[in-house]
């Protein structure tokens, strides 16, 4: 019998695993993604008060057309990368969720670097 490796259980594992190495502080929170099929999320957290600071994502009004695309992940990047630059944050530390950096989620941290973010 052929055994199925459950991929989401596998990237919760990586998630955990990286979640205990890094953590956002007020100074400098945590720049988290989640990816799904047709959409891509964005927040950037502060861990030690527990808070989402700010917040973007392909959901939003603002995208129209093809969401789940590496170009649609690059405006999100940007965005969130304004709206950062509009509440003070200069610096982040990336979560990339258990995600392998590559495609979507390497274009949206390409965004918020060229949108002004520190990684």
């Amino acid at each position: 019998m052929i055994k199925k490796t459950d991929k989401k259980a596998m990237r919760l594992k990586r998630h955990v695993r990286v979640r205990g190495k890094i953590s956002g502080t007020p100074c400098r929170p945590r720049l988290n993604v989640f990816r799904s099929n047709a959409n891509i999320y964005a927040q950037i957290i502060d861990d030690v008060n527990g808070a989402t600071l700010v917040s973007a994502s392909t959901v939003e009004k603002e995208f129209e057309g093809a969401t789940g695309n590496c170009e649609a992940a690059k405006q999100v990047g940007l965005l969130l990368a304004e709206r950062a630059k509009a509440k003070e944050i200069e610096e982040v530390v990336f979560d990339r969720g258990g995600y392998v950096y590559h495609g979507r989620v390497a274009a949206l941290a390409e965004g918020a670097r060229e949108g002004g973010l520190k990684f």
